[in-house]
């Protein structure tokens, strides 16, 4: 559940995107200042097999953030979290019952 939370984080933000944008328009720019260089069918294939295998580096990157990152610290956050709040529900169903014996000694 937290590395999903955490994946979905990192894709919403858009980092690896702008990567991937950013690797686009530094290839382009290449091949367009070393027009002389390259026929345009050269400069389709370059600029397309550059960002495809920036895409695949950027996948790989992320793969590896999520495999290198310590849930668990996170994780022992959250099981924390839920005992609190069961101990909280345990103490409120008990004073309660004391609530309502303490109600039923002061009727009788």
């Amino acid at each position: 559940m937290i590395i999903y939370n955490f994946a979905k984080k990192m894709k919403r933000s858009k980092i690896l995107d702008t990567y991937v944008a950013t690797v686009f328009f530094g290839t382009l720019i290449f091949f367009v200042l070393n027009l002389n260089s390259f026929d345009p069918i050269e400069i389709l294939a370059g600029v397309m097999l550059v960002t495809i295998a920036f895409k695949g580096i950027a996948n790989i990157m992320f793969s590896m953030i999520i495999s290198f990152v310590d849930f668990d610290s996170l994780n022992d956050a959250v099981e924390f979290e839920k005992s609190a709040q069961k101990v909280e529900a345990l103490v409120n169903e008990l004073s309660l019952k004391q609530a309502s014996v303490k109600e039923t000694k002061a009727n009788s």
